[in-house]
This record gives structure tokens, C-alpha cells and sequence, in this order.
């Protein structure tokens, strides 16, 4: 094992390594990790969900009533009323025929892909989705062909190419992606998918509460529903909670409870996991004002930082156009010493490096809630400032 400890000394040397950090009280806007209280710029908790007072209840209740544990994967025994209420609930609100529930977002999509397509099929894939679509298309066996990011033509002149060769063709889109906060060409590329006869994925994770009516996600933001035939959500990221869900027609959810092998091989959702999820879906529904907020703080930020002439994309990486705001500085070893700089000062924001990104496309990435204040934001942002200044960032 001891190629093991020649590459984390690897990574001591370039300055990426990194240990993690441990949260001593709740996901809010202001927490203390480590023992220190900081100001949090780095949790995906978009809503404040995790914390909800309804959606504490809810997981309280549903323990008292069906206990800690499912007891079994779902194709056994492990299928409970409530899994099953969860996932007409998500189908209701996403407007789809069925959905499923995954133990996590990665699952949900690398276990989706792989199960629906094989060898002798071709998948086109952004060339910045995430991880899972990644390991999904690899596993799937299909052949893999990557498009320039969010280039429709470079999408279209790949499918010309394969457009008479046997095997169904699939493209997938991260809806919103996660280290740039840019919104995928949705819209364009499932026009694209209809003509040329193929199969339009969109993975929604940071898509799911944050765009679309009530959070409703990308295909809504876009409006076309009916034209995305696998929709990917995440429930850890502004539901609040923990897993991920696929939603499509009714006989994509059923193949998918016979051939999706991380349902087929993993226990299911505490029932109370469950429960948090389908308060937190009513949440969006019945308290819209907590995603106003959430797009009025990005804007401030955003805009703030800007002035301040921070590189926030745009310009060598596309531009953020959601509450993830990267602040680019392209070296590694310098992004995650201020990262580690601005945690001193009060400021939690993590530092993102190879191979998270590519080289050269280091960045802080900082991400806003609609819980964090005004005057939260205000004394992130002269955080940010003063500690640029006195690491030769700015």
C-alpha cells in the first residue's frame, strides 16, 4: 500500500491535501467547525431545509410510528407505504408519470445510465458532467462521446457522425453545474435529442429547488416538460434531507426497480428520511419567498464581488448564472491556502482543485442560502476583501 502514501505526500507537496473539517453544531448560515464559528459559504443547504422546524417534526414522527430502519432493500422487504408516498409526490410535483427513489444523487445517476443503455449504444455526454454521469457512462459499457461544454453544434456533429450506426443514443446535460453554478442547454439539446431520435437525460441536483417554478428544476425552467425523458433530483441539497430520485415514464421506473442494481442492492431510506422529504416538497410549494430570497442573495453577492474585481467566470470559465459562485484563481496550491486563510478570518469556503477541476482551474467556490442576512453577507464579503489583499490574491 504504499503507492497510497506516495500520492497523499503527492498532494502535500502541490498543496491540495486536505483534511476534513468537522461540524460541531447545525447546518445554518453561521456554525462553528472545528471550534471556530464561521460564516458558511460552503453547504448546499440552498433552502435552510435541513433545519426546517416541519420537516424535524415529520423525521420525529415518522421514527415513533415505523422505527429507525427499513430492514431490507426495496425488491424484498424494505418497501414501505412511505417510499412509496414519497415517490408520488416528487413524480406529482415534477409532473411525470413515476418516479424512484435512490440512496443518494451518484447512485441514481450512475446506476440509471448503466442500466438502461449497454454495449453497442453511445452516450453524449457535456464534457463537464459530473462525476456519476461519468462513472454511469463507463459502466453502462456504451460508447462514450464527449461534447464541448454547452456546445449544441459540437452535440449535433457528434450525433451526425453515429446517426446511421446500430444502438441507441443518449445525451446528458447537468441542468445546473456544480463547480461553475452555469445552466446547461436544456431546451436546445432536447430539441436536438427529438430530432435526431434520441434519448435527453438532465441531471437537476443543483437544479432541484433552485430553478423552475417552485423549484420545479431545469425542464421547467426551460419549459419543456414532456421533452426530457430521465429527469435526475437530488433530496440532500435544498430538499434538505438525503438521496437522490429519477423521474420518467412509468415503464422507465419499473425497469429501473428490476435492472437499476444500486436499488436492487441497497436498504432503503430510514422511514424518517422519507418523511423530512415529502414535508420539504410541501415546503416548496406553500413558502416560495425562501427561493426569492435565496436569488436576491446571489445577486448581491455576486454582484459585490465583481465590483470588488474578483473573477467570479466569465472570462477563462463560464459565467455562474445560480446561487454556486466560484471565485477563480486558477493555482491550486494558492486557492486552497486562501481557503484556508479566509477559515482563520471566519469565513468557511472551500477550495476546489484538481481533479475536482482541471488544472489551471483552481477556484474558492462559495455558495449562497436563503437564510444567510445581509449583514451575514456584508461581513463575508469584507472578509473576503481584506484577506485577498493581505494574500496577494487581489
Amino acid at each position: 500500500m504504499a503507492h497510497l502514501t506516495a500520492a497523499l505526500n503527492d498532494l502535500r507537496e502541490r498543496g491540495t491535501y486536505f483534511r476534513l473539517r468537522v461540524l460541531d453544531d447545525e447546518q445554518g448560515p453561521v456554525c462553528t467547525y472545528d471550534g471556530r464559528q464561521v460564516i458558511n459559504l460552503a453547504s448546499n443547504n440552498y433552502l435552510g431545509l435541513c433545519n426546517h422546524p416541519k420537516l424535524r417534526e415529520a423525521a420525529i414522527a415518522a421514527t415513533r410510528q415505523y422505527g429507525v430502519g427499513s430492514g431490507a432493500v426495496r425488491t424484498i422487504a424494505g418497501t414501505m407505504r412511505i417510499h412509496m408516498e414519497l415517490e408520488e409526490k416528487i413524480a406529482a410535483f415534477k409532473n411525470v408519470e413515476a418516479c424512484v427513489v435512490f440512496q443518494s444523487g451518484f447512485t441514481a445517476n450512475a446506476g440509471t445510465v448503466s442500466s438502461i443503455l449497454g454495449k453497442g449504444d453511445f452516450i453524449l455526454s457535456d464534457e463537464l458532467n459530473h462525476a456519476s454521469i461519468i462513472d454511469g457512462a463507463r459502466l453502462s459499457g456504451a460508447k462514450i462521446k464527449v461534447f464541448r461544454h454547452k456546445d449544441v453544434a459540437h452535440a449535433e456533429e457528434l450525433l451526425r457522425e453515429i446517426e446511421n450506426e446500430p444502438g441507441r443514443k443518449l445525451i446528458i446535460t447537468d441542468g445546473v453545474f456544480s463547480m461553475d453554478g452555469d445552466i446547461g442547454p436544456v431546451d436546445k439539446l432536447a430539441e436536438l435529442a427529438e430530432r435526431y431520435g434520441a434519448i435527453m437525460m438532465v441531471d437537476d441536483a443543483h437544479a432541484s429547488g433552485v430553478l423552475g417554478r417552485n423549484g420545479r428544476g431545469s425542464v421547467d425552467h426551460f419549459d419543456v416538460h414532456g421533452k426530457v425523458d430521465v429527469q435526475v433530483g437530488t433530496l440532500s441539497k435544498a430538499i434538505g434531507a438525503l438521496g437522490g430520485y429519477v423521474c420518467g415514464s412509468r415503464d422507465l421506473i419499473d425497469y429501473l426497480y428490476h435492472r437499476a442494481r444500486p436499488f436492487l442492492f441497497s436498504t432503503s431510506h430510514p422511514p424518517s428520511v422519507a418523511a423530512t422529504c415529502i414535508a420539504a416538497f410541501d415546503i416548496l410549494e406553500s413558502e416560495p419567498e425562501r427561493i426569492e430570497r435565496l436569488w436576491s442573495n446571489t445577486r448581491y453577492f455576486q454582484e459585490q464581488l465583481k465590483q470588488a474585481g474578483f473573477d467570479v467566470g466569465g472570462v477563462s470559465t463560464p459565467a455562474s448564472e445560480t446561487p454556486i459562485t466560484p471565485i477563480i484563481l486558477g493555482d491550486g496550491r494558492q486557492t486552497m491556502a486562501f481557503s484556508r486563510a479566509l477559515f482563520e478570518a471566519g469565513v468557511m469556503a472551500t477550495g476546489i482543485a484538481f481533479p475536482t477541476v482541471p488544472e489551471g482551474k483552481a477556484r474558492i467556490r462559495c455558495i449562497l442560502t436563503s437564510e444567510h442576512t445581509l449583514p451575514q453577507l456584508d461581513q463575508a464579503l469584507e472578509t473576503i476583501h481584506s484577506v485577498a489583499k493581505q494574500t496577494g490574491v487581489l
